[in-house]
């Protein structure tokens, strides 16, 4: 009994904070990041200011509530790398599906503009952006350097853990600025495809060929 109980409360707290996540994304792409308080929020939520804050610590937590999967995700990639494949082909295979799936993950639905123009009028979220894609950067590094067992002293984890966020990077940038023309998803998608084989040719071979999966 003590299980499911525990069970239950565990799922009960995920539901909450779900919810206060939820209808803070959509105060926010309403009026603005700046403009809603953490008490709006709460009130929104029907819940105490207090419970917003043991769940989100500040403000930028709550907009960025779905972030904690993409801060590893091209870790993740590199590391589920297939046999002969490098750590920046895995990369570029698992963008261009998303791309051509026209995927949300990439920012290729509709809404996603207003997302942004949320981001681009604020300068805290602006900085936190900038932090996420340093840690994103920083989860990279540390799985190259575990997956080729290089030495604490070599600079090439860290030089392709740049390189390939610049890849990434450089994909969600463009997605972002043509989605804010109110473009149409799928129509992006084909440009961004071809703007990933542009950035596969300029990336040199060694950069391609580093950390091939044996």
């Amino acid at each position: 009994m003590r299980g499911m109980a525990e069970g239950l409360r565990e799922r009960k707290k995920r539901e909450t904070r779900q919810r206060i996540s939820d209808i803070a994304t959509g105060l926010f792409l309403e009026h603005g990041f700046v403009t809603v308080t953490m008490a709006e929020v709460a009130e929104a939520a029907d819940v105490s200011v207090n419970t917003v804050y043991n769940y989100f610590p500040a403000k930028e937590d709550l907009f960025f509530d779905r972030s904690k999967g993409v801060v590893d995700q091209l870790a993740r990639w590199v590391r589920g790398r297939d046999a002969g494949e490098s750590a920046a082909h895995a990369v570029l295979r698992e963008l261009r599906a998303d791309i051509e799936a026209v995927s949300p993950r990439v920012g290729l639905m509709e809404g996603y503009d207003r997302f942004m123009r949320v981001i681009h009028d604020s300068p805290p979220l602006r900085s936190r952006l900038w932090s996420l894609q340093q840690e994103i950067q920083d989860n990279l590094e540390a799985a190259l350097r575990e997956e080729t067992g290089a030495a604490p002293d070599d600079p090439l984890p860290g030089l392709v853990a740049g390189q390939i966020c610049w890849i990434h990077s450089t994909v969600f940038v463009t997605i972002g600025r043509e989605m804010m023309k109110g473009r149409a998803p799928a129509e992006v998608s084909r440009e961004v495809l071809v703007l990933v084989d542009d950035i596969e040719e300029l990336l040199s071979d060694r950069v391609l060929g580093y950390a091939v999966r044996g």
